[in-house]
């Protein structure tokens, strides 16, 4: 695409939390990437690890379109930075890594999803919200297996630890999902500290009430303080506001193409 065919509309928001002294999260929010963030490590670790992956990604803002080669790329170099940081400057941490970008797929706009951790990406369409992303955490493996069901996950004392990450000693590589774009899709892309506070209904009921991006964004992060704020909190909410090319046909149910993982 040499100019995106899509219009779009967007806002974020972070918190530092209630418990916490220290943000860790990091976002991205410009065409055509939109991304979060969420480090660990504590000391200052986590904040470094999660801004130094989302500088290498800032490189790519501007373009019309990114390719699964392009992110990938990014991820690569961003991984190698985070291994390399010094003893005193974030060596050992890590970071989560989730959100969108712009793709071009056969002249047709789509939604390149990324994950990788439990930082989350969900779709509003036709004012169902759907949870694009698949999280790396031990409470997740657990769901898949028939060991543990909703309900028991969010209160499981496992529900923090991930099973993959960017730095922290893994090398794990990321999920990618395609999915055609669609005017008035709402996409929202959030740190853990969202979901561990604010029910997925609760959520979508606060993206279908407030119109403008930058209101649902702030409106979420505060209603997930209010609620405890046990972690830091980043949202960032993206609209595709109008399509001026026509997109392919919806994906038949709820089973969404994964180009890789």
């Amino acid at each position: 695409m040499s100019a995106s065919p899509v219009t779009l509309a967007w806002g974020a928001a972070t918190d530092v939390g209630r418990r916490r002294s220290l943000n860790e999260d990091a976002y991205l929010a410009a065409p055509p990437l939109f991304l979060v963030a969420d480090g660990m490590g504590g000391h200052q670790a986590g904040e470094i690890a999660s801004a130094t992956v989302i500088d290498e990604f800032t490189a790519l803002v501007g373009r019309a379109s990114l390719t699964v080669e392009d992110v990938q790329q990014a991820f690569s170099v961003a991984r190698d930075r985070v291994d390399a940081l010094p003893d005193d400057a974030g060596a050992g941490a890590g970071t989560t890594l989730a959100g969108v970008a712009l793709a071009d797929v056969a002249g047709k706009a789509h939604w390149l999803t990324v994950n990788l951790g439990d930082s989350r990406t969900y779709r509003l369409s036709g004012g169902r919200l759907q949870q694009v992303s698949v999280d790396h955490s031990v409470v997740q493996e657990l769901i898949d297996a028939g060991q543990l069901d909703a309900a028991s996950a969010a209160r499981d004392a496992r529900r923090n630890v991930i099973t993959r990450a960017i730095g922290a000693g893994s090398r794990s590589e990321p999920d990618f999902w395609l999915l055609p774009v669609a005017a008035g899709d709402r996409i929202l892309v959030c740190s853990d500290g969202l979901p561990t506070e604010l029910p997925d209904d609760r959520v979508a009921e606060v993206l279908r009430d407030e119109a403008e991006p930058q209101a649902a964004a702030e409106r979420l992060v505060r209603e997930a303080v209010a609620a405890g704020g046990r972690d830091n909190v980043t949202a960032v909410v993206v609209d595709a506001l109008r399509v001026a090319a026509p997109v392919l046909d919806e994906v038949e149910g709820d089973t969404l193409p994964r180009v890789r993982s």
